[in-house]
């Protein structure tokens, strides 16, 4: 896997401007998959980032999930997030085990937990939205369904992708993923 594709699809993360970022990634073989998983954390765990393989797919892909455990600890803090976490039987105020059962409900079923968008700082209105009516009558659609506030959802998906168009072209331009990474 290349950080190219690492940086492509987790930018805002990379960035501080979210939790974490969920994505299929290919990879060449299982030795491989682990040997850059070491790498990338070995990279990024001193600017506070860690990469998970939440789940293996077919045809060599993995699920991967890039986040900042500091912000995802910040996130649960948040009393409404994590009494609807403590509801699903997640252990919030251990993150890193939320992360584990995430993983874990992710693997043994074939659609997403729909709490997942609490990990992908999501707001939580848009993810009680979509619990409550299944992808049916949001009001926009980008980087999540949105059934909140519409025109702050829109400007952060502007936001996302403006980060995402300058990490690459920094990228193209002989950048490494550690500088592009913000500590934090």
């Amino acid at each position: 896997m290349s950080d190219e594709f690492i940086i492509r699809h987790s930018s805002p993360t990379l960035a501080g401007l979210k939790t974490g970022n969920l994505f299929n990634c290919p990879y060449s073989g299982k030795e491989e998959l682990l040997l850059s998983l070491r790498s990338l954390n070995r990279r990024l765990a001193p600017k506070g980032v860690r990469v998970v393989p939440m789940k293996l797919l077919g045809n060599n892909k993995v699920l991967l999930y890039i986040y900042r455990p500091s912000r995802l600890e910040q996130d649960f803090a948040e009393q409404k997030i994590a009494g609807m976490l403590e509801e699903y039987g997640y252990s919030v105020d251990k993150p890193g085990k939320c992360v584990a059962e995430l993983s874990q409900r992710i693997y043994s079923s074939d659609t997403f937990p729909h709490e997942i968008g609490l990990f992908l700082s999501y707001p939580f209105e848009d993810v009680c939205g979509f619990i409550n009516n299944p992808g049916e009558g949001c009001k926009c659609t980008g980087y999540w369904k949105v059934y909140g506030n519409e025109q702050k959802a829109r400007r952060q998906f502007e936001e996302y992708q403006k980060c995402t168009n300058s990490y690459c072209a920094q990228a193209a331009k002989g950048r490494s993923i550690e500088q592009l990474t913000v500590t934090g």
